[in-house]
């Protein structure tokens, strides 16, 4: 594939997932900004994105595709219908698409966009805003094995990807889509936690996000189970035992386990609606 599997890009909708991921080809350098375009239909926010990126933009969907070899389609789940049928003819046979519209299935793209298009779903996540984004992708039955290679080159340089049949896109919804939340949600009871022991919250913030930082990192860089690393911290009768017994002893393995299947649940009645 060479170098640079994508070497040019057209973006429809210009929104905050978009700009997140304009920030990140352009700080890597992975797509020269003369080759990213962007349709949006606000005339302010195209602005924004002109004197902020130095990129092109465009008010018309189908001029803005002419010169790209990959259709990024990031628009609100609510008007993919109009914006895909009237774009339908203007994607040629020598580009591909990427969507990472909330919820809009493989088979629903295709009859959107007619039979032979080669299309790749992804469902990325909040993270993507600092280029640490965690991505399911998925292949359309037409789409090429080299779009699929670009699409995890793009989305791996911005942070992790990996491919899932799509019959498990909801649940990486409900884990890696809706996660964020749940991390941020324990962060916050981690500094809360701080607070209630004596420390100043700006200190209690500091701790307890760097430590949430440096696990992740740990997980990652070591490749350790995380059971493993969680027995380095844990010693005998010490004071870690005793908070994990409190944890454990409230459910949480079991209460993250069920709000991961509640939020898998939600995202299939939201794509079956």
């Amino acid at each position: 594939m060479g170098k640079n599997p994508i070497d040019s890009i057209c973006f429809i909708g210009g929104g905050q997932m978009a700009e997140a991921l304009i920030k990140g080809i352009l700080s890597k350098h992975l797509i020269k900004r003369e080759n990213i375009f962007v349709s949006e239909p606000l005339e302010a926010r195209r602005k924004y994105l002109e004197e902020n990126y130095a990129i092109k933009t465009f008010s018309d969907n189908k001029e803005a595709v002419k010169g790209a070899s990959a259709i990024l389609i990031a628009v609100k789940p609510q008007v993919i219908d109009v914006v895909l049928r009237e774009l339908r003819e203007s994607i040629t046979e020598d580009k591909f698409v990427i969507s990472i519209a909330a919820g809009i299935t493989l088979k629903r793209l295709q009859k959107l966009l007619g039979k032979d298009k080669r299309i790749i779903r992804v469902m990325p996540n909040t993270p993507c805003l600092v280029q640490s984004v965690a991505a399911g992708i998925s292949k359309g039955e037409d789409a090429k094995k080299e779009d699929m290679e670009a699409t995890l080159w793009l989305f791996n340089s911005l942070g992790k990807a990996v491919e899932v049949p799509e019959n498990l896109m909801d649940a990486v919804t409900g884990l890696s889509g809706s996660g964020p939340a749940y991390c941020f949600l324990f962060i916050e009871a981690l500094i809360q936690a701080g607070i209630r022991e004596g420390l100043p919250r700006p200190t209690a913030s500091l701790l307890a996000i760097q430590t949430v930082i440096g696990s992740a990192k740990m997980c990652l860089e070591t490749g350790k189970h995380p059971g493993e690393l969680t027995s380095m911290v844990t010693s005998p009768g010490g004071t870690t035992i005793q908070g994990l017994y409190e944890l454990e002893r409230a459910g949480l393995s079991g209460i993250v386990m069920d709000a991961v299947r509640a939020a898998t649940k939600r995202s299939k009645e939201l794509g079956e609606s």
